[in-house]
């Protein structure tokens, strides 16, 4: 009795609707039942209907003669199915982690230490070698040996100077002292500077399914678009508040007394009516850097306006993150604005404004659109005068070469009396 060719025709349509929705189990027993039904021949004959492998529909009807189906949970009898790559190669794994160990050990010999280690390129390397393997094989065998994808770890530091510990213990009296008088510590630098406009921000934002913030494609400066915002940070350590002024022009040493000075105006007479001193706490560099005479000039004229004696410590340089202002305020300004274009400059205030943490964190911030040249300079002759005439005293720690070099010496503005 030959093969039943109309059954096995009719069952074709059939057959291409059923199997896509089935799993290899159900697919495998469905194929052997027509197979079956079709008498001698059917097993070819439906496997080539149907487009499935000769031996699938014949491991399917031995299964329905023996009555030996495989088990309920399991699609394959224990053992059955391809061996796995590691197996049949015992070769396989010991050459893809020689890759990955070598590239990371930094080898220059070997073929991944200048290209981006990839699932992809790891597989390429291997496939040259000899070794069938793919891109998710390669990256399945890589998470069993424990590998992860990584990024870089900041924890190497440069090359320390001897007094910088006693730098960061200083700085740390110092603060102590004035909290302890109800004096006020504030610690300021000078966020990135973010294009204002429809541009794209980092972070993801909840949105409506396929519904994503349509922003520019690119991030070239436009002239259709509202330029850029500078936001300097003040940030009170000891009531646990942020006052962000931010710039439309240049970030200057000029520039950054202004927002100290409208802090000063605005939050911190009313928060501190008292003081008669001040402690200011930046980085080693930038706008308010310890080598920046304008900064200094700046603050000495502030300092004979406000009636205040300003003490200036410098975090010496590269250790700008354990200036408090980045972990305390910039963070969370961040977090704040994550995914969300920074569509004008008012939305650049309100949201700083509208920052927020549990801890009680309250920020407040101001669009400052006056000019800010870069060039200034302030001659010896200035420097020179303002001394004479406003106090102004330059206090280093007693090893005064180590200060110059780490631009950790705290120079101070008194008031003058005269």
């Amino acid at each position: 009795m030959g093969v039943n060719a109309e059954l096995v025709k009719l069952m074709g349509p059939q057959l291409e609707l059923l199997l896509p929705v089935l799993d290899e189990k159900s697919r495998r027993l469905a194929l052997a039942a027509v197979a079956r039904a079709a008498g001698d021949g059917g097993i070819t004959a439906v496997a080539r209907a149907a487009g499935a492998s000769w031996q699938t529909v014949a491991d399917g009807v031995a299964e329905l003669e023996s009555g030996q189906v495989v088990p309920e949970g399991r699609v394959r009898r224990a053992g059955a199915g391809r061996k796995k790559l590691a197996e049949t190669d015992p070769g396989l794994l010991p050459a893809l982690v020689g890759l990955v160990e070598d590239s990371t050990r930094g080898d220059p010999q070997s073929p991944l230490v200048w290209t981006t280690k990839s699932a992809k390129n790891l597989a390429g390397e291997l496939a040259r070698q000899g070794h069938r393997c793919s891109p998710q094989t390669a990256w399945r065998l890589l998470r069993e040996q424990g590998f992860s994808t990584q990024a870089n770890a900041k924890v190497t530091e440069g090359r320390r100077h001897p007094d910088r510990d006693a730098q960061f213990r200083y700085i740390g009296a110092r603060a102590g002292e004035h909290l302890a008088a109800g004096q006020p510590v504030i610690s300021v630098d000078a966020k990135k500077k973010e294009q204002v406009g429809e541009y794209a921000q980092a972070g993801r934002e909840w949105r409506p399914q396929g519904d994503p913030v349509r922003v520019r494609s690119h991030g070239f400066a436009d002239a259709g678009q509202a330029g850029h915002a500078i936001p300097y940070g003040v940030y009170d350590v000891a009531a646990n508040t942020g006052f962000v002024n931010v710039g439309t022009d240049h970030n200057t040493a000029a520039f950054a007394v202004e927002s100290i000075r409208r802090w000063w105006d605005l939050i911190g007479r009313d928060a501190y009516p008292g003081a008669t001193r001040l402690l200011v706490c930046c980085d080693a560099g930038g706008a308010n850097g310890w080598r920046n005479r304008a900064w200094k000039a700046g603050l000495a004229r502030f300092a004979q306006q406000a009636g205040l004696e300003i003490t200036v410590c410098h975090f010496p340089p590269g250790t700008s993150k354990w200036n408090k202002i980045e972990h305390r305020l910039f963070s969370q300004i961040t977090l704040n604005w994550r995914g969300r274009p920074l569509t004008s400059h008012d939305v650049v205030v309100n949201t700083i404004a509208a920052t927020r943490t549990a801890a009680g964190l309250a920020v407040a911030a101001v669009l400052d659109e006056n000019s800010y040249p870069t060039g200034a300079q302030v001659s010896d002759q200035q420097m020179q005068c303002l001394t004479e005439h406003l106090g102004l005293f330059d206090f280093r720690q007693p090893a005064q070469d180590a200060g110059r070099h780490l631009g950790c010496h705290p120079p101070q503005f008194q008031q003058g009396s005269g």
